[in-house]
């Protein structure tokens, strides 16, 4: 019989959330544990994301985690390079490295009902059995490519943002750029002065704001190096801001006017011709979709070389692409900044429960889990930045170190309850978590601003953005509540029966 690495803990991914996740496991005291990471290195979407421009826009001081403070940051908001190097920089700091396994893509999650534990094949071959599943493979890691007609005997460059060809010249060429989204806004403007024709598809646009992004001093530096609390305190006033935010967003979305007047004024500023500002004027309450900030993006479509077509891409005839509204576009080159798999992560293919079933099927009608983090029927497995933990106007750190918390508490209980335990969290505790969440949801900007968005699924449904604040996601995943889990063992003889389920009260 084959021998397999068995370890307390496996953490899948090791962007923030994984890295984040295998920081606090060495702080628990916890080192019996790997991380399984699919490609050759460190950084997550910071990794995958290296298209030209690619920035973060949360400031870098809120966008770093608060036990691993960066003093060096060089602009206000950074660049993708930046972050990443930060990263690499966490794993050296706190001894990652032994436990990281990279180039082992998980391709299926199983869970042994008998045994109590995970058992994760990976594309390499091998085998990790694992007591409990941290999976922090993150909601913006598997690129979205639509289904366009034609488009595969296109004769030229193909490829999405989050896969950037970097062999891929675009000098002198005619290039489709199609989405409007995040990645969109800071491509265009890196682009279009050495592109000799960009021609955007724009299906909604955006409402952009302005990006006050900065050199930070080295007198700034030096003081958050010198005296480590002027950082603390810079974060905290980041934090606080955006914290006093949030009730515009959740509860009083009229109050939102000033922020789309600032947008306005924005456009105004770059775009005088009013045919082009009609195309780029939204027709939906700021804040339902992300808000993007640049202060490039206006300029570069304003330039002569740009156009703007006010419809999505519908299909592809030889060189030529065809917009939805019939319009045409010679090109050499085609650029997909048209998101990810958010709502439909690929990763719930590849877990399949105790009944047997997969996390994706268990979702099918939408996602849905424990405060975040615990899916009923799947025992020892935990997500980091599950559904219902995205922000719109926050950092994701703060919400990861969030689930952090709840993810030591996790560990913690099961080392109270002795011997070989799993808790699986009850389908009524998380359908009551969810008819809570949902509730919440309906005064939002985000459900009712009139837009059609990522953080929607298939079905309508907000499954990805928390309609609270930070502080308050922190308050209710300090702990677990063991009367929202069944507590499963293994049985005491070893035949067809099923574990037994512990009544906990609450």
């Amino acid at each position: 019989m084959a021998q397999h690495e068995h370890v307390r803990v496996a953490v899948i991914g090791s962007g923030f959330g994984g890295l984040g996740a295998a920081v606090r496991l060495r702080r628990e005291g916890i080192t019996d544990f790997v991380i399984l990471e699919r490609a050759g290195s460190v950084g997550g979407t910071w990794r995958d994301n290296s298209y030209p421009g690619c920035a973060c826009d949360v400031p870098s001081h809120l966008y770093s985690f608060s036990f691993a403070p960066n003093p060096e940051w060089p602009r206000t908001f950074s660049g993708q390079e930046h972050i990443r190097a930060y990263l690499e920089h966490v794993a050296d700091t706190f001894g990652l490295r032994p436990h990281l396994r990279l180039n082992h893509e998980v391709t299926m999650m199983r869970w042994d009902g008998d045994e109590l534990h995970w058992v994760i094949e990976s594309a390499n071959g091998s085998t990790v059995l694992a007591d409990v599943v941290v999976s922090a493979t993150g909601p913006l890691s598997d690129p979205k490519m639509p289904d366009i007609p034609g488009l595969a005997d296109f004769p030229g460059k193909v490829f999405h943002s989050a896969r950037w060809d970097h062999d891929a010249d675009l000098t002198g060429k005619r290039v489709a750029m199609i989405g409007t989204g995040a990645s969109a806004i800071q491509i265009v403007p890196s682009i279009q002065p050495k592109a000799a024709k960009l021609t955007l598809f724009q299906r909604t646009p955006p409402w952009v704001m302005p990006r006050m992004d900065r050199t930070i001093s080295g007198a700034e530096r030096w003081l958050h190096r010198t005296l480590p609390f002027t950082g603390t305190a810079r974060r905290g006033l980041l934090w606080g801001i955006r914290e006093l935010q949030v009730s515009a967003f959740t509860k009083h979305p009229d109050q939102l006017g000033l922020v789309e007047r600032i947008a306005k004024s924005n456009m105004a500023r770059s775009i005088k011709d009013p045919v082009l500002r009609a195309k780029l004027t939204p027709s939906y309450r700021i804040g339902c979709k992300r808000i993007l900030l640049s202060s490039a993006y206006y300029p570069a479509l304003a330039r002569p070389n740009v156009d703007v077509v006010a419809s999505g891409l519908a299909e592809v005839r030889g060189s030529t692409v065809v917009a939805s509204d019939g319009t045409e576009a010679e090109v050499d080159a085609i650029v997909f900044g048209t998101g990810f798999h958010v709502t439909d992560m690929p990763i719930a293919e590849r877990v399949v429960g105790a009944e047997g079933g997969t996390l994706a099927e268990s979702w099918k009608g939408g996602m849905q889990a424990l405060r975040g983090a615990s899916a009923a029927g799947f025992p020892n497995w935990m997500t980091i930045i599950g559904p219902n933990t995205g922000l719109g106007n926050s950092s994701m750190i703060l919400m990861i170190e969030a689930q952090l918390n709840y993810m030591a508490d996790y560990l913690r209980q099961l080392d109270v309850l002795g011997g070989r335990v799993a808790l699986d969290a009850r389908p009524s505790a998380v359908g009551s978590w969810n008819r809570r969440v949902q509730e919440r949801m309906k005064r939002t900007v985000w459900n009712t601003g009139g837009c059609t968005s990522w953080y929607l699924d298939a079905n309508g449904r907000n499954t990805t953005v928390w309609p609270g604040t930070t502080a308050e996601f922190r308050k209710v995943t300090r702990t677990v509540d063991l009367s929202e889990y069944q507590v499963v063992r293994v049985p005491a003889q070893r035949d067809a029966r099923p574990a037994v389920a512990e009544e906990v009260a609450g």
